[in-house]
């Protein structure tokens, strides 16, 4: 699944990625791309790829990150779901080092082993993992990283609220709340070439504290240590 906003100059070439990657490794599967209100011709550079594996499902208004990924969430059919971005920073051939894995693990999570992108950004995010980290006691060094695989069936029982930026820690703190075993592995980051990024954007940022300040409450998360291995 590739959540995507204002990506015309980078879902076609991601598209075009992830279905050789079910080529290469032999999966069955379908390229989902969840077009969140872009204005740039997102949906239509993800169709133009002309395979009948490619399914794009649009929002007519920008809804948010985490509506989109729900969104993508309810549509998909198969029984893994892996998301990534459709910004070309990630090499979607490493999906195999995930699936490696799939067998022990309900949750495989990527963390980008060089971040590349601009140092502010580096900066804030360093910031926010351990923020989430001291709240949720999660364990995993890099929360947003867009390059995760899931069992279908922890959809079955986490439900999801978040509209933004914060879904990928409502995701995590809920499943393991929920008992579900996640495994982390470190994953390869490019840096981005064409498009431009908005998880930055003030209100994006003031959303997604306010997201974390109520699943705080309501989860009330015991301070113990969870059982997460990492290569």
């Amino acid at each position: 699944m590739l959540p995507a906003l204002n990506e015309a100059l980078n879902v076609a070439d991601v598209v075009r990625s992830a279905l050789a990657t079910l080529d290469d490794t032999c999966l069955e599967g379908e390229v989902l791309v969840v077009d969140d209100g872009s204005h740039d011709g997102t949906a239509t550079a993800a169709l133009l790829v002309g395979d009948a594996r490619v399914r794009v499902l649009r929002h007519d208004l920008n809804r948010g990150y985490g509506a989109a990924l729900r969104t993508g969430l309810e549509a998909a059919r198969c029984g893994h779901v892996f998301f990534s971005d459709a910004d070309r920073q990630f090499d979607l051939g490493q999906l195999a080092l995930l699936e490696s894995w799939a067998d022990g693990h309900e949750i495989v999570v990527g963390y980008r082993e060089t971040r590349r992108d601009p140092l502010t950004r580096r900066i804030n995010a360093w910031a926010w993992n351990r923020l989430v980290d001291h709240l949720f006691h999660l364990g995993v060094r890099d929360i947003d990283c867009a390059f995760k695989l899931f069992d279908r069936r922890v959809f079955e029982v986490v439900p999801l609220r978040s509209v933004g930026a914060f879904i990928n820690t409502e995701i995590l703190a809920r499943a393991r709340a929920a008992g579900f075993r996640i495994r982390e592995v470190p994953v390869q980051h490019r840096p981005r070439t064409a498009g431009v990024a908005t998880g930055a954007n003030p209100r994006v940022v003031m959303r997604a504290f306010a997201d974390l300040a109520r699943l705080r409450g309501e989860l009330n998360v015991v301070a113990e240590k969870p059982r997460l291995t990492s290569v």
